[in-house]
């Protein structure tokens, strides 16, 4: 993710108030920074690094901050900026692989009003948007509901329906997705390339903010979702070419472990031919919960292994946040 910095969005832009149905300075106001640092022991310090910087929303009365999980996984400190210029720190309340959810709770009264939640499900493509990041109105840019489709991630991440928006937000990582009425329907994730009839665009795509409620008691109360641990491979394909390729590995995750090596081909999960990521992942999660042995047939110089890879918890491998 881009560097926070001076930098600034040019006017044309940017959302213009006489447009909007809603109060845009109460909704900048309404995003903070997030800077977390994290040990270098860290399950997700090689990949994500051991000092992150992104965005979070307020979404609580009581300052409740949601934002993208990756960035306080593991947290060992969290430090929050307002537009204010208030600083303050904050602790990991939760943080859910599945969705790629993370909530932090302000250790302190936070100078910054809560954002309203719309209902993400019935945005349509087409739509105006307003993609907000810390920083003020020159962070803030105007963007178009571009695509509602299906996202695999190959670190084992599947959401049926992601949002995605184009202009692209160079500083992206929890960034908030807001409607023409100032609600929030979405938390920022990931740049990407999305087609475009012809041409290839660079695009936000969003985790939507449906996804939050029926986890969101669970996060507060127990830091997880209370849903059965899906089995987790640590085995990360992507497709080439037609077929699944084995492009990274857990260090001693339970494929390594079984015998997955760096640029085998998928030919069968659970005992059924795979073809594409997210049709792959959803074969691996019928089997059974995390602990499940699940057989894994790979294609290695000319030769076809069949192998058993007892699948874990994800989340047995994170750092969990301290309590206070």
């Amino acid at each position: 993710m881009t560097a926070l910095g001076s930098w600034a969005f040019p006017e044309r832009l940017r959302p213009r108030q006489e447009l909007l149905q809603f109060d845009l300075d109460k909704a900048l106001a309404s995003v903070v920074l997030v800077h977390t640092e994290v040990a270098d022991t860290a399950f997700t310090a090689t990949v994500l690094g051991t000092e992150r910087l992104g965005h979070g929303v307020v979404i609580g009365s009581d300052g409740l901050i949601l934002t993208i999980g990756y960035l306080i996984a593991e947290a060992e400190s969290i430090w929050l900026t307002t537009n204010s210029g208030a600083v303050l720190a904050g602790h990991a309340l939760g943080y859910d692989p599945v969705t790629g959810f993370g909530l932090i709770q302000p250790l302190g009264a936070l100078d910054a009003p809560p954002m309203p939640r719309g209902r993400s499900s019935a945005a349509a493509v087409g739509d105006s948007m307003t993609v907000i990041g810390h920083g003020g109105l020159g962070h803030a840019l105007e963007a178009r509901l571009i695509a509602k489709r299906e996202f695999a991630g190959y670190w084992e991440y599947l959401l049926d329906e992601a949002l995605f928006t184009a202009p692209a937000h160079p500083q992206w990582g929890g960034t908030a997705l807001v409607d023409r009425h100032g609600c929030l329907l979405g938390v920022g994730s990931l740049l990407v390339q999305e087609a475009s009839g012809a041409r290839t665009l660079d695009a936000n795509m969003f985790v939507p903010v449906d996804l939050l409620e029926p986890i969101l008691t669970d996060m507060l109360r127990f830091g997880r979702p209370s849903r059965v641990p899906r089995p987790w491979l640590g085995m990360y394909a992507t497709s080439l070419e037609g077929v699944l390729v084995v492009g990274g590995l857990t260090p001693g995750g339970p494929a390594q472990r079984a015998g997955v090596r760096l640029g085998d081909v998928l030919l069968e999960v659970a005992r059924e031919p795979v073809s594409d990521l997210a049709g792959m992942l959803r074969k691996l999660w019928s089997v059974g919960p995390a602990g499940s042995e699940i057989p894994v047939t790979v294609a290695r110089a000319g030769n076809t292994s069949h192998l058993s890879v007892t699948s874990a918890d994800r989340n047995d491998y994170l750092t969990q946040p301290r309590k206070h």
